[in-house]
């Protein structure tokens, strides 16, 4: 998962596509919006999921993800034909579609297997995906220091053999639990957070500082050893293991604590004795057939109990939802994308750009993790709804639009971290809520609904406002300066009007 956010990097490789290929504003828009299409389209991924073990699932979005980023690599770097618009659309959005086999390859698998601890095992690989776009750029770094067109070679290559490599190793196990299986995950969590520190740390220091190649690789190395760490836990926790078996067999009466769950069966209701039992099941299978679920489309039960999948579509809470999402994580996202443009027409040196999109991953991270621990807390303390949170962190990202609205002087560092914060913020809130009001019973389908409004949002907000507006502003400033455009010459655009427009109607 921490190799599996390549998405999020956009904002760095971004210009060199925009140079390469001749682009303007709007065209690189809509690639992100194909970006953004491919990494919230998981409906293919869970479907072959259903049917095919974890290491072909792993196997396929490695080779995806390797087509569709070394395939964009060989465009920009010229050594094949200048592709058209849509063929590099697709292979972004193939690219991009990868991250969704990761997600299902690894994170069901570990909800099977620890389905006592779903929510804690979510929230940490949630964490570390939330995080990759930061491990990713020291190890950019490292390899191949500022050349920003050999990191899509990069996150083309390195997040396949990462998936191929341990794709033995990620796979359904037998349900046992220990019963310190919790304080267990806890430390993951403290190794995450000591990662996100370190990264944070060395961001800030290779902004003060001019690092060498040697130095980048210096603290890729450290960044390596605190996402291995937890496999000294593990090695610790199965020496207790093994030793608690050891105690037994030498000393029967000793207590073991491990314990092997079964499935939980669902306890049917009792049937009426006095009817047979054919006659009982169809009557039961008769008055489910007989209720079309098109008329109870309109008849939403109470919030909280099991709404069809039509009885939510339908509703004017799930339009609330979507419009919201449309709106706050369509324009993070926006921002999230045109980070590399932003920080170039506001005068920002091409170092800033990575910093910017570090920031953006470690309060990525840090807004999933708060918002789902935090929101369940007060909620469960204080009654304090969800929906409310939600409205928070939204009317809190406008403070990070307005300042790339107004281009504050250094505000780009602040506005990344709070738009950071809130872009992972947003997600497990919005998951949640819809959990609450809609039920579990088609919470699969429901959830991907949601997350459908944030390419949605990117295509509204990104490529129609932000990408338009971009562009007229460049030629606006063009045709000042009196320069004629040339065929496949990039639109360029310097200032603050820019974006300043686009932000103002996205806050």
């Amino acid at each position: 998962m921490s190799a599996a956010g390549a998405t999020y990097m956009f904002g760095l490789y971004s210009g060199d596509i925009k140079d390469s290929l001749g682009y303007d504003q709007t065209t690189l828009n809509l690639l992100s919006f194909f970006k953004d299409l491919g990494t919230n389209v998981g409906v293919p991924a869970g479907l072959i999921a259903e049917v095919t073990p974890s290491w072909f699932v792993l196997s396929l979005g490695a080779v995806l993800n390797f087509f569709g980023y070394f395939m964009m690599w060989l465009a920009v770097t010229k050594r094949i034909a200048r592709p058209a618009v849509w063929q590099m659309c697709l292979y972004i959005c193939v690219g991009a579609n990868s991250q969704a086999f990761a997600h299902v390859g690894s994170l069901v698998v570990c909800v099977k297997n620890f389905p006592q601890s779903r929510g804690v095992v979510l929230g940490i690989l949630k964490g570390y995906l939330g995080l990759s776009g930061a491990i990713i750029t020291q190890f950019y770094h490292a390899i191949y220091k500022d050349n920003s067109k050999q990191l899509i070679l990069l996150i083309g290559w390195l997040p396949a053999a990462i998936s191929l490599v341990f794709v033995r190793t990620i796979r359904t196990m037998k349900v046992t639990r220990q019963s310190n299986e919790l304080n267990v995950f806890y430390k993951f969590l403290y190794i995450s957070l000591g990662l996100a520190a370190f990264l944070m740390i060395i961001i800030i220091v290779e902004k003060r500082l001019t690092f060498n190649q040697g130095e980048y690789g210096g603290a890729a190395a450290m960044v390596l050893i605190l996402l291995f760490l937890p496999i000294a836990v593990v090695i610790g926790e199965e020496l207790n293991i093994w030793k608690a078996k050891q105690a037994v067999l030498d000393d029967p009466a000793s207590p073991v604590k491990v314990i092997t769950e079964k499935p939980t069966q669902e306890i049917a209701a009792p049937l009426d004795q006095s009817a047979p039992l054919s006659s009982t099941i169809e009557a039961r299978v008769g008055d489910q057939a007989n209720v079309s679920c098109w008329k109870t489309a309109f008849k939403p039960p109470n919030r909280g109990d099991d709404y069809t999948i039509l009885q939510a579509l339908f509703s004017v809470d799930m339009l609330i939802l979507f419009l919201a999402t449309t709106c706050g994580v369509g324009g993070t996202l926006t921002a999230v994308d045109n980070l590399g443009q932003i920080g170039t027409s506001q005068g920002y040196p091409k170092q800033s750009i990575s910093t910017f999109v570090s920031l953006v991953s470690i309060w990525n991270y840090l807004g999933r993790v708060t918002s789902g621990f935090v929101s369940e807390i007060i909620l469960a303390k204080y009654k304090f709804p969800r929906p409310l949170m939600l409205t928070l962190i939204m009317f809190l990202s406008c403070l990070g639009h307005l300042l790339i609205a107004f281009n504050v002087h250094g505000g780009l560092y602040v506005a990344s971290i709070i738009i950071g914060f809130c872009f992972g913020a947003q997600w497990p809130l919005l998951f949640a809520i819809i959990s609450e009001i809609f039920g579990l019973k088609y919470y699969s389908t429901l959830y991907n609904f949601g997350a459908v409004a944030s390419p949605v949002g990117s295509y509204i907000l990104n490529v129609k406002v932000a990408g338009n507006l971009y562009d007229n502003e460049a030629r606006k400033q063009m045709a000042a300066r009196g320069i004629i455009r040339k065929r496949g010459q990039d639109l360029e655009c310097t200032g603050t009007e820019c974006f300043k427009l686009a932000f103002i109607i996205i806050t």
